[in-house]
């Protein structure tokens, strides 16, 4: 058995149910829990860490940690606002999770969580005069303070400046390594989940859509929902092609689609249509072409191109490989 399996999980706030989830989460894993606002993601961390009720179960190294209390489960919570103790300093906020559970050496894991995140010169300033970042180190400490075997991160980059964002994701890495834990993670960022995940599942409407390593799951989606939501363009029925397939659709990337108004094409697909659009947009156009009725949107590199296709309604030819199209 996997080291954290959840088997048949649901749980209602509501109207909302979080629907039969079943995920199993290796040890050591950076597992991406991936989806839009409101789709679940921050109430399954929840139900993890025993903050919601729930039927189901959920297996930690094969024992049954359903009806565990949260102190119990060996799990630190590092929530989106960073929820840290008002009242508290930086220094108390750290060591909180004293109060419940002792753990060894806890002046040198004190001492070097601190300096990992370089919180030294904060420990005394209360919690009121931090920047976004500083929180976000002190509630990162904080869970790391407990000793957990798996660290929930509820969106941890929503609230920081985005020019802090690749060192803060350097940063997750490193202490996933460090301090040898099991980590999932929630986002609606693509580039995050990318860039963290060994695993990722895609949630939409408290349901799991589709699970696989990070490259599968963000090049090859498991149905036309995920595609959207994964922002894929120019998905359109495999008649199209007229393909004998299985699969319903199908997507091709606007950046490799070939375009021509007078010269032929070499492509394993052609077709002739006309322009909607042409719309200049710093260093490429963005072109909409109409095809069968069917919408095609197309970028071309203004360097590859002179001038743009301005004549709305003109006559154009578009083509692409096989080898560039994604079955849905």
């Amino acid at each position: 058995m996997s080291y954290l399996n959840i088997e048949n999980l649901s749980s209602r706030v509501d109207d909302f149910l979080l629907d039969n989830i079943n995920l199993e989460i290796n040890k050591n894993e950076y597992f991406v829990l991936l989806g839009q606002s409101g789709s679940g993601k921050t109430r399954l961390l929840e139900t993890i860490a025993g903050l919601n009720e729930c039927t189901g179960n959920i297996f930690y190294r094969s024992k049954d940690i359903s009806k565990e209390s949260s102190e119990k489960r060996d799990v630190g919570f590092v929530y989106q606002d960073f929820a840290l103790f008002p009242n508290l300093n930086v220094e108390k906020n750290i060591r909180f999770s004293s109060k419940y559970k002792k753990n060894e050496n806890e002046s040198e894991l004190f001492d070097d969580i601190v300096d990992f995140l370089k919180l030294g010169h904060l420990l005394k300033r209360e919690t009121e005069d931090l920047s976004g970042g500083e929180k976000q180190r002190v509630a990162i400490a904080r869970a790391l303070y407990s000793q957990p075997k798996i660290l929930l991160l509820d969106e941890p980059l929503s609230a920081i400046d985005p020019t802090f964002r690749n060192s803060i994701m350097k940063s997750l890495k490193d202490i996933h390594k460090r301090y040898d834990l099991t980590t999932i993670h929630v986002t609606h960022n693509f580039r995050e989940a990318s860039y963290l995940a060994d695993k990722i599942a895609i949630i939409m409407d408290g349901k799991i859509q589709q699970i696989g390593n990070a490259e599968d799951v963000l090049n090859n989606p498991i149905n036309i929902y995920v595609a959207r939501f994964l922002g894929f363009k120019n998905i359109f029925p495999t008649s199209l092609l007229g393909l004998d397939s299985t699969n319903q659709f199908f997507s091709v990337d606007p950046n490799i689609i070939k375009v021509s108004t007078s010269k032929s094409i070499e492509a394993d697909y052609i077709f002739e249509g006309f322009l909607e659009e042409c719309m200049g947009v710093v260093d490429h156009y963005k072109l909409f072409v109409n095809i069968n009725s069917y919408q095609f949107f197309i970028k071309i590199l203004k360097r590859d191109y002179e001038g743009c296709y301005a004549d709305s309604k003109s006559i154009i030819k578009i083509g692409f490989d096989k080898k560039d199209i994604c079955l849905i």
